[in-house]
């Protein structure tokens, strides 16, 4: 219809007829009339559409109906103003009129009340009634009419979602039409456009009907934007219907309907934010403004001034009037494209006026939002057959940076997770840039995760895991630990069966995570608490110098780094690259007790094993540290294993005794195509832990094969060098392992039948009644009289407003239940009492603890401890956050370490020096070496000199490792594992704790096993009493309490003399690895060795480093010491039951293991006579001469 209307008009241009009526005779216009009208009907017979122009006219009269169109919009419009302005007039004088007779009848009802009484009022009570009845019947309907509309029903938004779409759809339409003249002869049954725009106009008649039946105010509703658009489009089309014509005229005014887009979405929920319903109003009232004036342009252009006989029109496109309409607004106004009628000029007047206005203002608004929409605002969409974790919390460059080095660390299998960062500010440069250095496996995300749209958006839900890194340098350490378990909170509020992995600065605050009810540990869900783990590392380098380098090595990712050099950064650095991973052990080890497995996989497999997850007969798992020779390994055991890479440990599942019996290099063990041989009671498990299995048939195929292996597992020369190692028995009589359920020791016995509590209610700690923190304190010469010895000197830098740092979880270490008493190292704390009061509710509960009121820098407090006699001295800071300089965070603790390493001391009493650097295997009394075949003890010169002092400083800032030696040669941008105080274990930094949520996230196991290391035994069950009370509980000593005590500790083994002496002297780690394993059940896994031991000349430097699994032909020097997990020895503690009730002269003599030679009682300080304070004096004197 289009194309032939179109061609129509071009040959009707072509032929145009004159019009001229002045001129013109009656006659000559009645035939020329009859001729146009018969040109005109014919086509229309042929259902053709004739446009209308200038030149040709529509009808026989040649007359354009424009304004019939027009009139219909004005009488409508104004028509209903009149009637309602009508109807209020009305109304206003009926109101006035029933004012006024209202208040006769209400003095007529004064008057005749009684009257009234009698039943007068009937009628007028029937006339009320029947006015309420219409007003409740008006009133539900106008109800009715607002629901249908105000969108608050579901059917109400489709109404208004339909009506929008619905007046879009008519626009489109418009753009349509517009390609046609204003004006043209349609026939309604034929034109497809028009029959489609009749129907959206009648709907849009019914939705202005439930509009004015709903509007409150009928008059300001006849004038709303909504309803002139109505005015000037509905009727119109009625009139196309009824005239067969067809007018643009102000159809335009469709577009005014995009200023609802902005509702429409809000209704549909889809925008949410300020700014975004901001933007989107913006845009709507910007465009459909810039397209209603256009099409008003279009309209009188094309049109022509009415005045001017519509001579002066001229053609121009409803897009080239938005053209137009731009460049007008912008002021450009390139003049290509300009208004030619006088209306259409008078327009742009004043149209640019406030278009330019709303140019000005719009446009720079608009770009400023969608400048300042969220780069990082998007959504995740998980990739198929890969996992995602999601990272939040304390996001910044240096914990994301090692975060991600660790998490991708080559060395772990491939890595097939991908990173989600979500944080609600923006990355620096430096952040981006590193995002989009990993952008294969790291994404970025802006928003918190305390809102659950954005957890929404980072796939929360389908995540692997969620970890939440902790700022570790804040202020405020609670403040920090509240917020992360608001986030903990938020995100199990949103998905409870996600596994969470977040790290924790306060012991205490790690309460708080087990109220939240979808919080279980069992299923994963993990909390790092830094002061538990640094603590307790520091602590244990207490009792092993150097296992807190070690440790800490063990679960970070480290490449292995080549020298070829012979120092000691070469052997330091080739056990660097070890770490602790996990694999199921082939079921080869089925039936073998823990010392012959693990002998097995350090000499065929090159694997060090130092534990395995045990599960008892429920189905519950522990993990067992070195169990020693009574425990047979099971089918599907968990084994723990110190290597280099993941690929090394797979040899251990691999393994096949029928397949690589003889194979000699490891690396060609794998897996192989045999059966291997399976045990007949696969899911049996024993009934307790440290029950010896029943010899089965089974179970003896398996073990008397290895029984004939085991002699063949050493070289002919290492056999000759172990002599006759192997003949003996494993264990001695006098070294046999009892248990502690079956034959108690004197001392437990004595713990069960005195009835008094001295471990905590779990049996994992030396517990004691609270003491006020009165009785622990010592003056400066109270300190002085009391001669320490192998003691802990912790010094604590704090005042009144310091954070608290949790000294418990560095004494509970100290006190576990698999020292005896006498064992027990005594501790000092030297530092502010005021801090020291703040800290003591947590630490009255446990015993051989005092306190000197004073500062670490003060060298007269460190000469009163003696800390020249310590075993360790432990430099902390509470303070070190509260600086924003980060160089100046650790000055307290540096200038406290080089103070002390700058004394001097005199000699005089260095033979009471007790040396814990080596310690005398279980069963060897140290007071008796001339009856036992050991002689462990290892004897050093005094120390003269504060740099001997061992000495573990605590940092904040890794670069501040650099001012701790001052002889060292490290360059100040050198990694902290890489600095000579590190390496050492002099120094220990939170940072290296970092790892450990990657670790825990690929391996829980591991950060149990951490952290059995190094709590000294803190298990869930410890922690929910801890939550409970924020104590420990005492408890009675019970078979089941005392079994507890029966594991592994780690301690430090001495080559200089004692069974391991022959092979001090040039012999092989393995040889010694092995003859501890079968002759003590001590699992060695690392040596302490002197910095210049590797020199030909001798040295005086007493500085040592750590060797983390030394190879099998690694050879030994005498001054070697030896990290070991050594056994819970039950006989230890029987000669020394009655140590307390000992004499001076019994009690001095056997102090060579004793922490403590004299503690003078101080509860009764105030009462005590002069004559005990001469006793100790004598006593100090007596002990000094020896």
């Amino acid at each position: 219809g289009g194309g032939s209307s179109l061609r129509m008009s071009s040959n009707i241009h072509a032929n145009h007829l004159s019009l001229d009526a002045s001129s013109s005779s009656s006659s000559s216009s009645s035939s020329s009339s009859s001729s146009s009208s018969s040109s005109v009907h014919e086509p229309k017979m042929d259902a053709l559409i004739i446009p209308v122009t200038m030149e040709v006219p529509c009808d026989s009269r040649g007359q354009r109906m424009w304004w019939a169109f027009l009139a219909s919009s004005m009488v409508t419009f104004f028509g209903g103003l009149f009637i309602i302005l009508l109807w209020r007039t009305l109304k206003y004088l009926w109101t006035v009129c029933c004012h006024c007779g209202g208040k006769t009848k209400e003095a007529q009802k004064i008057n005749n009340g009684s009257s009234q009484a009698d039943g007068t009022l009937k009628p007028v009570d029937e006339k009320e009634e029947a006015v309420a009845a219409e007003v409740g019947w008006m009133t539900s309907v106008k109800d009715w009419a607002g629901v249908m509309i105000s969108a608050q029903t579901l059917t109400g938004r489709v109404l208004v979602v339909l009506v929008f779409a619905l007046s879009i759809g008519a626009l489109v339409i418009y753009f349509i039409d517009s390609s046609n003249p204003i004006e043209s002869c349609q026939n309604f049954y034929k034109d497809f456009t028009l029959q489609i725009d009749m129907a959206f106009n009648v709907f849009f008649l019914l939705y202005f009907g439930l509009r004015f039946i709903a509007a409150n105010d009928k008059l300001w509703f006849w004038l709303e934007v909504n309803s002139v658009v109505d005015f000037f489009t509905v009727p119109p089309v009625f009139v196309s219907v009824y005239l067969n014509r067809s007018w643009l005229g102000l159809r335009f005014l469709r577009a005014l309907r995009l200023i609802q887009f902005s509702e429409i979405l809000q209704f549909l929920n889809i925008l949410k934010t300020s700014n975004s319903i901001k933007l989107v109003n913006l845009l709507s009232i910007f465009i459909s403004t810039w397209l209603t004036a256009a099409g008003f342009i279009h309209l009188v252009e094309n049109s022509g001034d009415p005045w001017e006989n519509f001579q002066n029109n001229q053609a121009l496109t409803y897009w080239e009037c938005v053209y137009l309409l731009m460049v007008t607004m912008s002021t450009v106004g390139y003049g290509d494209v300009y208004a030619k009628t006088t209306l259409g000029r008078l327009f742009m007047v004043f149209f640019i006026l406030g278009g330019l206005a709303m140019f000005a203002s719009y446009v720079p608004e608009i770009i400023e939002l969608i400048g300042n929409r969220k780069k990082y605002g998007g959504s995740y969409s998980a990739v198929s057959g890969r996992k995602h974790i999601v990272v939040c919390g304390h996001i910044t460059l240096e914990s994301v940076s090692n975060f991600l080095k660790d998490f991708l660390h080559k060395d772990r299998d491939d890595v097939n997770v991908e990173i989600v960062f979500l944080h609600n500010i923006s990355p620096n440069l430096e952040l981006e840039a590193l995002f989009k250095r990993h952008f294969t496996q790291v994404e970025f995300y802006q928003g918190s995760v305390l809102n659950p749209h954005d957890l929404a958006r980072v796939k929360i839900e389908s995540a692997d895991a969620c970890l939440i890194l902790a700022n570790k340098y804040c202020a405020d350490p609670d403040a920090e630990d509240a917020s992360n378990i608001m986030r903990v909170i938020s995100i199990k509020n949103y998905h409870p069966k996600i596994r969470i992995i977040t790290q924790m600065l306060q012991y205490h605050n790690k309460a708080h995570l087990l109220n939240i009810p979808s919080w279980n540990w069992k299923e994963g869900d993990d909390a790092i608490c830094l002061a538990e783990l640094k603590l307790g590392f520091i602590a244990q380098s207490c009792l092993a110098q150097g296992l807190s380098t070690m440790l800490a090595n063990l679960f970070s990712m480290r490449s292995f780094i080549k020298i070829e050099e012979d120092t000691w950064q070469k052997y330091y650095l080739e056990g660097v690259s070890n770490e602790m991973y996990t694999e199921y052990l082939s079921s080869a080890f089925v039936g073998l007790s823990f010392p012959t497995v693990c002998e097995l996989c350090f000499v065929k497999l090159k694997l060090l094993m130092i534990a395995i997850e045990y599960k008892s007969a429920n189905r519950e798992s522990r993990i067992l540290i070195n169990p020693g020779n009574h425990l047979k390994i099971q089918e599907g055991t968990l084994g723990f294993f110190i290597a280099s890479d993941a690929k090394e440990v797979k040899r251990a599942f691999f393994y096949c005794k029928a397949c690589h019996d003889d194979i000699t290099d490891p690396k060609r063990i794998k897996k192989c195509g045999c059966k291997r041989l399976k045990v007949a009671a696969r899911s049996r498990y024993p009934k307790d832990p440290f029950e010896f299995k029943k010899e089965t048939p089974n179970s003896r195929l398996v073990i008397e094969p290895v029984e004939d292996e085991q002699p063949s597992t050493l070289s002919p020369k290492k056999k000759q060098r172990n002599g006759g190692m192997r003949n003996s028995p494993n264990t001695s009589p006098k070294l046999m392992r009892h248990d502690p359920l079956l034959i108690p020791g004197n001392d437990q016995i004595d713990n069960m039948d005195s009835n008094v509590k001295k471990y905590d209610s779990t049996g994992m700690f030396h517990w004691c009644a609270p003491k006020d923190i009165e009785k622990v304190i010592l003056t400066r010469s109270e300190a002085a009289m009391t001669v320490l010895s192998g003691h802990v000197v912790v010094c604590i830098f704090g005042d009144v407003s310091s954070a608290l740092i949790g000294l418990r979880n560095l004494v509970m270490p100290l006190r576990a239940s698999n020292f005896h008493y006498h064992e027990l190292k005594h501790i000092v704390f030297v530092g502010s009492i005021e801090y020291l009061k703040r800290e003591w509710e947590t630490l009255h509960n446990f015993p051989k603890v005092s306190i000197l009121p004073g500062t670490p820098l003060s060298r007269a407090d460190l000469r009163a401890v003696n800390i020249n006699l310590c075993d360790m001295c432990v430099i902390l800071s509470a303070n070190q956050n509260n600086i924003d300089d980060t160089s100046l965070q650790d000055k307290e603790c540096i200038l406290a370490s080089l103070n002390i390493k700058s004394m001097q001391f005199d000699d005089s009493i260095g033979v009471l020096q007790a040396n814990s650097q080596g310690f005398t295997p279980p069963g060897m009394d140290r007071s008796s070496p001339d009856n036992s075949p050991v002689h462990g003890m290892l004897r050093q010169p005094s120390i003269t000199t504060g740099v001997n002092i061992p000495i573990i400083t605590e940092l904040v800032n890794d670069t501040n490792v650099q001012f701790l030696d001052q002889d060292d040669d490290d360059d100040p941008d050198t990694e902290l594992y890489l600095t000579q105080p590190f390496a050492c274990g002099t120094a220990f930094a939170v940072s290296v704790l970092d790892s450990l949520m990657s670790a825990t996230y690929f391996n829980d196991n591991i950060l149990t096993l951490i952290r059995t290391l190094v709590t000294g035994g803190a298990t869930p069950e410890l922690e929910a009493l801890i939550a409970e009370e924020n104590a420990l509980r005492g408890g009675y000593s019970t078979p089941q309490t005392l079994a507890n005590r029966d594991r592994c500790r780690v301690a430090q083994l001495a080559l200089l003399d004692g069974p391991f002496a022959d092979l001090g002297d040039g012999g092989c780690y393995g040889d010694l690895f092995c003859k501890a394993l079968k002759t003590y059940n001590m699992l060695c896994f690392g040596i302490y060795r002197l910095r210049d031991a590797h020199l030909s000349t001798p040295s005086q430097c007493t500085k040592r480093y750590v060797i983390t699994n030394p190879p099998y032909e690694f050879e030994l020097v005498p001054t070697d010491l030896i990290f070991c997990l050594m056994q819970f020895d039950h006989n230890a503690g029987q000669s020394r039951a009655s140590l307390s009730h000992s004499s001076h002269s019994s009690q001095s003599s056997s102090k060579k293991s004793s922490s403590v030679h004299s503690i003078p009682s101080t509860a009764n300080r105030q009462n005590r006579p002069k004559s005990r304070e001469s006793r100790d004096k004598q006593k100090y004197v007596q002990e000094e001469r020896l």
